[in-house]
């Protein structure tokens, strides 16, 4: 029998093989209204192209595949919504949500697991309300890494997770365990890895919680509100703990924010270099030009104050310790924003998720603009300005070519009407459809 010669060169095979794979992945969206770049510009009646996990192009008009060199593609008709870059929150807990009737020995009943599963539809709520980043600033490392790496390889529905894991504090700081005995709560690690006394312990401390996994490293600067103890809202660490902390964390290459309600204690943090403070509830003339001589972002959680005030009103089984510092704190964190806007400060979003109800982080904006900001700003600090704290704008926060395709949209013109984005429509994530 005469053998056949097929003669096909290497180069065309891979050529081939090339464009299969590429128009195997490929997505088209028409957009009526897209915000496009870091400017987030407004145009009108365009085409993204989706080529993997990655925007490819942004092309003026509705193009088909015919149009583009397609063989195949899908096709997601976005002509009646305006599109957006997926939102980013920069001060979630994705691992529980207060309630106000559950048992408050549910903590010492319960495993891992439990919170880790009750965690999953917290997820699925965060992202199919648009947000496809998120920065989980306090959660047992046990199981916000776990979480962290199943949304990765694909196991869960869930943002993309950045996360401190253990937040370091001193004993009885506003992350230790408190209104239990002593026994108990040692049994039960306490504040967990980062509990440390001292600028060595709290080195230490720093190291033991990136061992543990860290992006980035949480702190809590001062005391804080929802904690069960009339320790005020002051400055908790000293001046040389907290700039072991900062150095050491910096060294090993993780940016550190800190949880800071009271004035001299926001001042502290932002001298020993932290890159956040989260909350700020008491700023001053004198805090602001720290802000702005350190560089520092403001992540002020508007929406933790505003759930925590209705909550004194409502549940009478709040602690008085908690309760006073509710009544003390939260009508201060609107005449703080607004002084740090005025003085623009860099403002990043973030809702402290968890003291409020995940998927209601949107209602943030309504705030933000609420007290000042126009619709504008408020998207960008969830955007581009949220993209640039957590370290990503190479990856994050606009629409632009080579950068994840998280891509979002919304009925109506969001700079018209931020109420808008608590209607989501559509949200794909690194390419992926997860809600249309």
């Amino acid at each position: 029998m005469k053998k056949i010669n097929l003669k096909i060169s290497t180069l065309s095979v891979l050529s081939l093989l090339s464009t299969f794979v590429v128009n195997a992945q490929t997505t088209l969206i028409h957009a009526g209204k897209v915000l496009v770049g870091t400017e987030q510009s407004v145009k009108e009646q365009q085409t993204l192209v989706i080529e993997g996990n990655k925007i490819a192009a942004i092309k003026a008009g509705y193009l088909t595949t015919q149009q583009l060199g397609l063989s195949d593609a899908d096709v997601f008709d976005l002509k009646n919504q305006m599109v957006l870059p997926g939102l980013i929150d920069m001060h979630v807990h994705v691992t529980f949500e207060r309630d106000a009737t559950r048992n408050p020995h549910q903590w010492v009943t319960e495993y891992e697991a439990d919170y880790a599963l009750r965690s999953l539809k917290y997820l699925k709520r965060t992202v199919n309300a648009g947000f496809t980043s998120v920065r989980d600033l306090g959660s047992s490392y046990q199981v916000i890494f776990p979480l962290k790496r199943a949304v990765e390889r694909g196991d869960i529905v869930g943002p993309r997770i950045f996360a401190a894991g253990d937040m370091i504090t001193p004993t009885g700081g506003h992350a230790d365990m408190h209104g239990y005995r002593r026994d108990i709560t040692k049994a039960t690690e306490g504040g967990g890895l980062g509990v440390c006394d001292g600028a060595d312990d709290c080195t230490r401390a720093v190291r033991d919680v990136i061992k543990s996994g860290a992006d980035v490293i949480k702190i809590t600067a001062t005391g804080g509100v929802l904690s069960n103890t009339a320790a005020g809202v002051n400055q908790q660490f000293t001046d040389e703990e907290l700039s072991a902390i900062v150095n050491t964390a910096h060294h090993l290459g993780r940016k550190v924010t800190a949880h800071a309600h009271g004035t001299e204690g926001i001042k502290a943090a932002l001298r020993a270099g932290v890159d956040s403070i989260e909350h700020g509830s008491f700023l001053d003339k004198d805090t602001v030009k720290l802000f702005k001589k350190q560089d520092a972002y403001l992540v002020p959680t508007l929406l933790a104050g505003a759930t925590v005030k209705e909550e004194v009103l409502n549940n009478p089984n709040m602690p008085k310790a908690i309760a006073e510092k509710v009544e003390f704190v939260a009508p201060k964190m609107e005449e703080s924003f607004k002084l740090a806007l005025k003085n623009k400060v860099k403002i990043a979003f973030g809702t402290d998720s968890g003291v409020s109800k995940h998927g209601d982080n949107a209602k943030e904006f309504e705030l933000l603009v609420k007290y000042g900001m126009t619709p504008k700003q408020a998207i960008k600090s969830a955007t581009v300005e949220a993209a640039k704290l957590l370290g990503q704008s190479d990856n994050l926060g606009d629409l632009s070519v080579g950068k994840q395709a998280d891509i979002i949209s919304v009925n109506m013109n969001v700079l018209d009407n931020i109420n808008e984005l608590s209607q989501v429509q559509f949200v794909m994530k690194g390419g992926k459809v997860l809600k249309q």
